[in-house]
């Protein structure tokens, strides 16, 4: 995995260069490069995970008559299915690195290669003949790529604090970034950066920049089809996806480890994996996180039925695994506040990503790459509101029925300039009409695809930018099996009888997947990723909240009011911020994050 920059048409001074590559370095600590053709300067800076000798980028081909320059974030994980279709057509390669094999697919099928790729990937190629540049990126989204057109020009670049280092840029915050962070956050719509300006290439999405002009089109979505299959031969099937899936992450020249929650998701991967390493004479290398006391303080909800300690202890016996836990104290994610939002560069999931950095910043002591869970959810149907039948027949997002709450927090002149409650609904709605469903489906499974399109589109987005940021800040490559996109392809045809199999939440995989767990967590009932309920954490970050509070020209009242965020002290909310965790004490370090957000980042309200 690497950092990504580039510019055409757009000057770039020795101090303009530094000063952005050091935005990159913490996603690639093991190299940089830099190259300027005519117009175009792309810059790269790189975490070797494959071929570390002979993968340096930017890195150029010459074929036929064309010559073309590639910057690449990600990790194919078919390079070799490629590389021998592509030895038949007369290329040579140097090395074995995937970029390499990516470099030559472009060369020899331009935009078509993308229907051959499976992996996770966000790219740049700069055509030296024909003057333009071809963006693209990944199906499902778990690579980052934003980009700021300044009128015939373009910046773009893996994050946004990139492309805000570019020398005259301004960090700006207009009413609809506004609405984005307190009305939608911490999801974001698809292709909106939140500062003004700034967009982000949509998943599934690719285009070329030349004469000044940007265009952009989609080249994958989710498709329904007629599922044919009977529910014994989709069980098969998902378990050969399932498993192929994850054989096909676990290459890698360095070294290579798990998540494990005691969930049904980390749990299934690390069984393949632990099986996989068993057949090679190896050990897997394992890692959970939990908090200091949770057995003390855990209370049971209808979002975290119970807590994980204990099926992460039957996990890693039965994986013979080397285990690694970590815990953490609420000082621990309080103290890592400010680097989880610099690391997002926009305020994200609270506690959750302040876990999941720290986590992350102790599995890299012994892992470069590891695989996680992400993304079975959506796909396969696990979260409560696809099963809870009054969220599903609401219109609105179902992991955020906060919007008075949210619509309390803005200040007036952001009501002034749009409709809060429209501003949500219209992005709802557009989202549902989106979805593509054959007309014969019946309203519930109509209702259930327009479920998946919408978590694919939203709810996953946010839970792949947390994973993404959080672990290559760390310089950590955490890759998602889940996320292949033949897995998300079929299941979208398959009928939610079959995902709800016996009534139990993603009861299709539990099914197929037999046999690699033990029975206990197998039909473990969905619990989401761990959070502290140590009281301690409360008060660490009301105390943070009271001292804002006292604080008279605290950038946050610029578009929160002052009042609203007192409430948070007493406040009792019935459902969470977002998602199933963000809870009181979440929506504070929210809050918290958004201050800090601003003032970091010099952000100007306009």
């Amino acid at each position: 995995m690497c950092a990504i920059a580039g510019l055409v048409g757009l000057p770039l001074s020795e101090d303009g260069r530094q000063i952005m590559e050091a935005t990159m370095a913490r996603r690639g600590p093991d190299g940089s490069g830099i190259i300027t053709q005519d117009i175009c300067t792309l810059l790269h800076r790189r975490l070797a995970v494959i071929d570390p000798a002979g993968g340096k980028q930017p890195m150029t081909l010459s074929w036929q008559g064309e010559d073309y320059w590639i910057v690449y974030n990600g990790e194919l994980y078919n390079t070799e299915d490629l590389r021998r279709e592509l030895l038949q057509s007369g290329h040579v390669f140097y090395g074995h690195s995937d970029t390499e094999v990516l470099l030559h697919a472009y060369a020899q099928w331009g935009e078509e290669c993308l229907e051959r790729l499976n992996g996770i990937y966000a790219f740049a190629v700069w055509e030296g003949k024909a003057r333009r540049l071809f963006l693209a990126r990944d199906r499902i989204g778990v690579k980052p790529l934003f980009y700021c057109q300044k009128e015939d020009s373009l910046l773009f670049a893996s994050e946004i604090k990139t492309i805000l280092a570019y020398p005259g840029m301004k960090a700006e915050l207009d009413a609809q970034g506004v609405a984005e962070v307190l009305l939608m956050g911490p999801g974001r719509t698809p292709g909106c950066g939140v500062f003004r300006g700034i967009r982000e290439i949509e998943p599934g999405c690719c285009g070329y920049f030349e004469h000044g002009k940007l265009r952009i089109r989609r080249y994958w979505w989710l498709r329904d089809r007629i599922h044919r299959q009977d529910f014994a031969e989709t069980a098969e099937h998902v378990r050969y996806l399932v498993t192929d899936a994850i054989s096909r992450q676990m290459i890698s020249d360095v070294p290579i480890g798990t998540f494990l929650s005691g969930g049904l998701d980390s749990s299934l991967i690390s069984s393949v994996c632990a099986q996989a390493k068993r057949e090679q004479g190896l050990q897997l290398q394992t890692y959970s996180v939990d908090y200091v006391d949770n057995d003390k303080y855990f209370k049971p909800g209808k979002f975290q039925p119970n807590s994980d300690s204990h099926y992460i202890r039957v996990m890693a016996q039965a994986l013979d695994s080397n285990h690694h836990l970590v815990v953490l104290s609420p000082q621990d994610l309080v103290d890592v506040l400010e680097q989880a939002t610099i690391a997002r560069d926009l305020p994200g999931m609270a506690d959750v990503d302040f876990s999941l950095l720290a986590f992350c910043r102790k599995i890299r002591e012994t892992s470069t790459v590891a695989l996680s869970g992400e993304c079975a959810d959506e796909i396969f149907g696990g979260y409560p509101w696809y099963r809870d039948p009054e969220i599903r027949a609401k219109d609105g997002f179902p992991w955020a029925q906060t919007t008075r709450q949210r619509i309390n927090f803005l200040q007036g002149w952001v009501k002034d300039q749009l409709d809060p409650e429209e501003y949500i609904h219209q992005r709802y709605v557009d989202c549902c009409r989106g979805s593509d469903i054959l007309p014969e489906n019946s309203p519930q499974e109509r209702r259930m695809k327009e479920m998946v399109n919408l978590n694919f589109r939203y709810f996953m987005q946010t839970l792949l930018d947390r994973k993404d940021r959080m672990s290559m800040y760390s310089a950590l490559e955490v890759r998602v099996p889940f996320c292949d996109y033949r897995i998300a392809e079929y299941l979208y045809g398959v009928p939610w009888a079959f995902k709800d199999h016996h009534g139990v939440e993603k009861g299709l995989l539990r099914q197929a997947m037999q046999g690699y767990l033990p029975a206990e967590v197998l039909w473990r009932k969905k619990s989401p990723y761990p959070k502290t309920f140590d009281p301690l954490y409360f008060q660490l970050v009301s105390s943070r909240l009271r001292d804002l509070l006292e604080t008279k020209d605290a950038p946050i009242y610029q578009i929160v009011r002052r009042e609203a965020l007192e409430g948070l002290l007493t406040a009792e909310y019935a459902w969470p911020w977002y998602g199933q965790l963000m809870n009181v004490p979440q929506t504070i370090a929210y809050m918290l994050q958004i201050d800090f957000w601003l003032r970091q980042y010099h952000i100007q309200i306009v």
